[in-house]
């Protein structure tokens, strides 16, 4: 005979007064139709952190009493969870949970020894909910003593005994991977009562309990959450410029940080709300380098506060844990939270917004539940602010690892094949606190279906346009990733059927991006004629030049991609995918002009080629000097006193300047540039709509290869949604730098053919590879080559023609200004972003 029964009908009124998302109410559901038999059975759901685990029990404690249960005891593994818990129970509490019907007299270590309590223990309408750490429970020890195994004079029997006792004991395992079953002590804490249910919530559940058929009576995993927009977007952020030791780990973390905050202040402002303020989460491996770590903190250029980092160990004392607990609290001073083992799971605040993990990620499970602490959305919704809507994992050592392992990162990515997504998820997940619907964007022009090169497949796309400040990721309006949709070719006719006419309707035409330039190009011929020269001539000309390229501070580019994933047309949830976002600019070191001096002197006179003598240290103070004095010149001016001893680079500038000028010396010349007068003859690029190219993937497939002839999407800046390369090391490249720029506007991949040639004197048309526009309204005429074609002859004589071209443009003022930039393979693995690139190969030059 049942003791509660399943009622459908108050499951949907519960959840609407509640105001639960959709797998909330579908894991209560799931739950009550298991333990309807009243047989004692143990039952897990799996839930992705982030979704509401607590809504859930607070909506299963409702329910049940709702069905005369009056007694459920709330296990938890820790003190954290324990007070967090309690507070879901507490009115007026941060953490409180709206919504219930029932308002159960709640029992805790603290208050149960207690006459109101006894009492209320022995009313039998009165519904009450035990919320207690499993060390309460387990057995004493002939070392340990527990209160809850000893007589209690209001309950007239140990507590133990009266939860054992009662005929209706339901018991909520929170965090239900903790009480596997080889943990003998808490297992059997647990499972001793012999309770009519045992409900497990975990989002790691333990591989015992896979095993065990019908076990697992509820999945919703992490892919599924972040495809159903109910958590942030996790982005894994790392620098390619080598420096991975922990300070500079650290400070890239604050410097994502204040971002952040800004990012959060304008948003609030703009939509009324108080500002949510972002938090640094660092994991560390002992309690020595937390220490450590939090004093890195404090100093000047991280956090720089004492007040605002606090470090959280097994040792802390209470005003520590008093000051975690009101981390949400918008007057709170907390910036970064250090923890060595403590916060791994069950604390679920909102603000969490970056991660660093200096400990080693032993397991999946670990890696998991750090991601974990950041995953909750601090709006209880996307609102289309990347910043926002995602939480940066800072990983410059480890990233290629993580991204590599990412279906593991989000472990228990994929729904299994044919099981429907919910009814409402998606943009639809629910209303209620935390739910995912998101503000709605603006669509580009949807891409036609293509049938993919090796895969048999036809995919749909359909992109939005960036927002954000160059801070949306590559194909999202609102930091979520471009919707894509994989069909079987066997299912394609059913689909598009099932579909209607939006998916039947397809375009037949490209047209350029919404909002894109049309760009005015102007075809031109030049003659070059080089000249070459030794280190003992070098001139101040070139040096001076060289010098030039070095007046602008260069910036590190914290590259960054998301980990994303989306349902298809059947609502399930495929394989996670990447999605390369907008670089934002790392941290750096800046050093004095002494030792940059005395750095540029040593490498030249280091060289292999020259001989140290008198004459040659002469030389390179001249060559150094010089080169110094044509890259200090605006800044010079600005330093008090005309003085430069203060004068500090930073530290990219610094090794550039270097690597540049042992280049200019051991190359032994510099091409000089005769011109020629000739018509100009404008051609507009590209064309208001042309044919649909034929074949198409998503640019992820240029991670493995490139498929000439095929046309890649998925770009946040091309003017175009397609593009076609020749050329993987040097045109992919190009455009993977220029699309996740902050400072490119716009880019658009020139067609070998047509009017968009530079024509020599020798009659032969030289066709560019991209045009790019830059923040300042600058054109880039851009060109990459191999190492090996860059040395010959004939694309030296293109170069020279392409740069004089674009001087010449650029002085007849009708037509913008205009710069070249050509980039070698060798070039291209020297930068690590826009600004590098222009230092590297000269482009960036002053008028």
């Amino acid at each position: 005979m049942s003791w509660i029964t399943y009622d459908p009908a108050a499951i949907e009124e519960l959840a609407t007064r509640m105001e639960l998302r959709e797998p909330n109410r579908r894991a209560v559901e799931r739950v009550v139709q298991e333990i309807e038999s009243g047989d004692g059975r143990e039952v897990v759901c799996d839930l992705a952190t982030g979704v509401g685990k607590t809504y859930i029990a607070r909506a299963l404690v409702d329910y049940l009493a709702g069905q005369g249960v009056r007694n459920i005891l709330i296990v938890t593994p820790g003190k954290t969870i324990q007070q967090k818990t309690v507070a879901n129970f507490t009115p007026g509490s941060a953490k409180f949970v709206p919504g219930a019907d029932f308002d159960p007299v709640v029992i805790t270590p603290e208050n149960y020894a207690g006459g109101r309590v006894g009492d209320a223990l022995h009313e039998p309408d009165a519904v009450k909910v035990f919320i207690f750490n499993v060390q309460l429970l387990t057995r004493p020890t002939a070392k340990t003593s527990r209160a809850a195994h000893k007589v209690d004079e209001f309950i007239g029997t140990p507590l133990y005994e009266h939860l054992r006792e009662a005929g209706d004991l339901v018991v909520i395992a929170d965090e239900h991977h903790v009480y596997r079953t080889d943990a003998k002590k808490f297992s059997e804490a647990v499972r001793a009562l012999a309770p009519r249910a045992l409900v497990g919530l975990t989002a790691t559940p333990d591989e015992s309990d896979r095993k065990v058929p019908g076990r697992v009576v509820f999945q919703y995993s992490l892919a599924e959450a972040i495809a159903d927009r109910l958590v942030k977007v996790p982005v894994v952020v790392y620098r390619e410029d080598g420096h991975n030791d922990v300070r500079t780990q650290l400070a890239d973390a604050c410097h994502l940080r204040r971002v952040k905050e800004e990012a959060n202040r304008e948003w609030a402002a703009s939509h009324g709300r108080r500002a949510v303020n972002p938090v640094l989460f660092v994991v560390c491996q002992s309690v020595e380098e937390a220490t450590e770590t939090a004093g890195i903190l404090t100093q000047p250029g991280f956090v720089a506060e004492p007040d605002a980092v606090l470090q959280i160990t097994s040792g802390s004392k209470e005003d520590a844990l008093k000051a975690l607990a009101d981390i949400e609290n918008p007057d709170s001073p907390v910036r970064a939270v250090v923890s060595v083992n403590m916060l791994k799971e069950g604390w679920d605040v909102k603000n969490i917004s970056v991660i660093v993990a200096l400990r080693t990620l032993a397991s999946d499970t670990l890696t998991e539940q750090i991601l974990g602490r950041g995953l909750r959305l601090p709006y209880g919704e996307r609102v289309g602010y990347s910043m926002i809507d995602s939480v940066d994992i800072v990983a410059h050592e480890s990233y290629k690892r993580l991204l590599k392992s990412k279906d593991a990162l989000l472990e228990n990515a994929l729904l299994p094949r044919g099981v429907p997504a919910p009814a409402g998820s998606a943009d639809a997940a629910g209303s209620g606190p935390g739910s995912g619907s998101g503000s709605a964007s603006a669509s580009r022009t949807p891409a036609p279906h293509t049938e993919t090169a090796d895969q048999g497949m036809i995919v749909f796309t359909e992109q939005a346009p960036v927002r954000d400040g160059g801070f949306a990721a590559a194909g999202s309006g609102d930091g979520s990733p471009a919707d894509t949709v994989v069909l079987g070719m066997a299912d394609m006719e059913h689909r598009i059927t099932e579909a209607g006419a939006e998916l039947r309707q397809i375009p037949q035409l490209m047209k350029p991006e919404a909002g894109a330039p049309v760009i005015r190009f102007a075809s031109r011929r030049l003659l070059e004629r080089p000249d070459a020269y030794s280190l003992a001539f070098v001139s101040q000309d070139a040096v001076t030049a060289e010098g030039k390229k070095f007046r602008h501070a260069i910036e590190v580019e914290l590259k960054a991609v998301a980990l994303t994933s989306q349902r298809g047309l059947d609502g399930t949830v495929g394989e996670i995918g990447t999605e390369v976002r907008k670089s934002t600019y790392a941290t750096q070191r800046r050093l004095p002009l002494a030792r940059i001096r005395e750095d540029l002197e040593d490498r030249i006179l280091g060289l292999p080629q020259l001989q140290l003598t008198h004459d040659e240290v002469e030389h390179a103070g001249r060559i150094v000097g010089a080169f110094l004095d044509a890259a200090l010149a605006a800044e010079a001016e600005e330093a008090e006193e005309g003085g430069t001893g203060d004068l500090r680079w930073e530290e990219a500038r610094a090794r550039l300047a270097i690597e540049s000028l042992e280049r200019l010396v051991v190359a032994g010349f510099r091409q000089r540039l005769d011109r020629t007068e000739h018509e100009f003859v404008v051609v507009a690029v590209p064309p208001p709509a042309q044919p649909w190219p034929g074949r198409t993937l998503d640019r992820a497939h240029l991670a493995e290869q490139l498929i000439t002839g095929t046309g890649y999407t998925g770009w946040s800046s091309s003017v175009l949604p397609v593009v076609h390369f020749d050329a993987r090391s040097t045109e992919v490249e190009l455009a993977g730098i220029m699309d996740a720029s902050p400072k490119v506007r716009w880019w658009l991949r020139l067609e070998s053919r047509g009017d968009t040639y530079i024509q020599l004197d020798d009659g032969s048309r030289y066709f560019p590879d991209f045009v790019a526009v830059d923040g300042d309204g600058t054109h880039w005429l851009i060109e990459g080559k191999s190492d090996a074609l860059a040395k010959h002859a004939a694309e030296q004589a293109k170069r020279a023609a392409a740069e004089a071209w674009a001087r010449e443009v650029t002085a007849l003022e009708k037509y913008g200004t205009w710069r070249y930039l050509f980039a070698t393979e060798s070039d291209l693995a020297q930068a690590s972003g826009w600004d590098a690139l222009l230092t590297v190969t000269g482009a960036r030059q002053d008028a």
